[in-house]
């Protein structure tokens, strides 16, 4: 009895192709929300956990959350300032994303330029190389050296794990789990 139930309710959780939203493609991928595992590592102290991150046409959620999910912070970017909520409730803001991370955890992660490295792009300011499949593999930008991986052979996929370095002081990296595009934002009345 147990197991026909069971089995009943894994079929009803199962979606069919038509219900499925159609993959992310990296050239045409503007706003995104993915989901995935972090690991950081900066000066003698390292941080894993999980990040949601949903960007849409210049703002930004991040939801940093332990290895367990429990909440550590949250941080929300937008065009007139960023905050960040820890999970004390404590609240800090400042000008930028930018600003925010350095007055709080001491280094700089340019958020700003994250979005197009997590895509595969360097916003036009930095040297880009392509694999065999026309797809990033390495960048640099600015001292920040980021490496891609891809989990298929699919010429428009979205990387799947980046390695971000920024020599001797920090580094990063994203496994990727889950890429949604997301219709842009409608314009504010």
């Amino acid at each position: 009895m147990i197991a026909a139930l069971l089995a009943l309710s894994a079929c009803g959780s199962l979606q069919t192709p038509a219900d499925s939203p159609p993959p992310a493609r990296r050239d045409s991928l503007r706003n995104f929300s993915l989901a995935g595992r972090f690991s950081l590592h900066h000066e003698d102290h390292s941080y894993i956990g999980q990040i949601s991150w949903r960007h849409d046409d210049g703002s930004d959620e991040l939801l940093l959350s332990s290895p367990l999910g429990q909440a550590l912070a949250e941080i929300v970017s937008e065009p007139g300032g960023a905050r960040l909520t820890g999970s004390d409730g404590r609240v800090r803001q400042a000008a930028s994303a930018e600003e925010l991370l350095q007055s709080v955890v001491g280094y700089p992660l340019p958020l700003h330029k994250l979005n197009d490295w997590v895509r595969g792009g360097s916003a036009g300011s930095g040297q880009l190389t392509a694999d065999a499949l026309g797809r990033p593999l390495r960048l640099q930008d600015q001292g920040w050296r980021i490496a891609y991986e891809y989990d298929d052979d699919d010429p428009q996929a979205l990387p799947g794990r980046l390695f971000i370095e920024l020599e001797s002081v920090l580094e990063l990296r994203l496994r990727i789990d889950e890429w949604r595009p997301l219709p842009a934002a409608k314009p504010t009345p």
